[in-house]
């Protein structure tokens, strides 16, 4: 058995640490005797969503979205929208969150089209919202998952979910998509999206077990839950973070 990671431009999109993610999901694969192999694809690279099990996408800032801007939407648009809609397991954290949905509004009103994958908008702000964050996925405990989730936010773009879209969780502390309705990230089929850094996986072991046995279980029909893990040192950090006031 072995899981296929398509990592889209990790020369420029790993804000926070946001490579973490996928170190997690290997080791976590690895603990467990599954293979795991990482693919980066970046500028002029062709992406054939046949080849992966999972996508990845990080978080980068403006003057690395606009490098890349063009590959994404015109040369990998359709297939990362066709991939989508077939049910590929994706992971997007900030930037790469909001280059899925429909616009990015800047604080101007001039409109930045994204992939338009996910029916979300983003509008940008003159204030940002950054610092440590807990949120509940509640959907994660009908899972017999800890529905609890931490991270660090820190993005300048109020993000709005659409039609089809829920919330990945909602805001126990922080700021989530926009500071308001109290929603963090999105899911849209097999897409989740987050505006969670530091690095979103390693913190957060049961969403990573969620989301390899996602794939898992779309490639291989037969495959089964995942065996647990000893994930005291991690569980010690969650408390942590959880329970101080920083």
């Amino acid at each position: 058995m072995e899981l296929r990671i398509c990592h889209l431009y990790p020369d420029l999109l790993n804000l926070y640490g946001d490579r973490g993610n996928l170190i997690t999901l290997r080791q976590r694969c690895q603990w467990r005797g599954i293979d795991c192999t990482i693919t980066p694809v970046s500028l002029g690279d062709s992406f054939a969503a046949s080849d992966y099990d999972l996508v990845f996408m990080g978080g980068g800032q403006d003057y690395e979205q606009n490098l890349l801007y063009e590959d994404l939407i015109e040369q990998k648009g359709d297939a990362i929208r066709a991939a989508v809609e077939d049910g590929l397991v994706f992971l997007c954290i900030c930037g790469g969150y909001q280059l899925m949905g429909r616009y990015y509004e800047e604080q101007d009103g001039h409109r930045i089209d994204g992939l338009g994958a996910i029916d979300v908008r983003t509008i940008g702000r003159p204030d940002r919202l950054i610092g440590n964050t807990i949120h509940e996925a509640a959907w994660l405990s009908g899972q017999g998952r800890d529905p609890v989730l931490v991270g660090f936010e820190n993005h300048s773009g109020r993000t709005y979910l659409g039609s089809g879209v829920r919330p990945l969780a909602t805001v126990r502390k922080g700021g989530g998509n926009n500071g308001d309705d109290k929603t963090e990230g999105a899911i849209y089929k097999n897409v989740y999206c987050t505006y969670s850094h530091g690095s979103f996986l390693p913190k957060n072991p049961a969403m990573a077990d969620h989301l390899i046995e996602t794939a898992l279980k779309r490639r291989y029909p037969e495959c089964k839950e995942l065996s647990p893990l000893d994930d005291q040192l991690a569980e010690n950090a969650r408390k942590y973070l959880i329970n101080c006031n920083c």
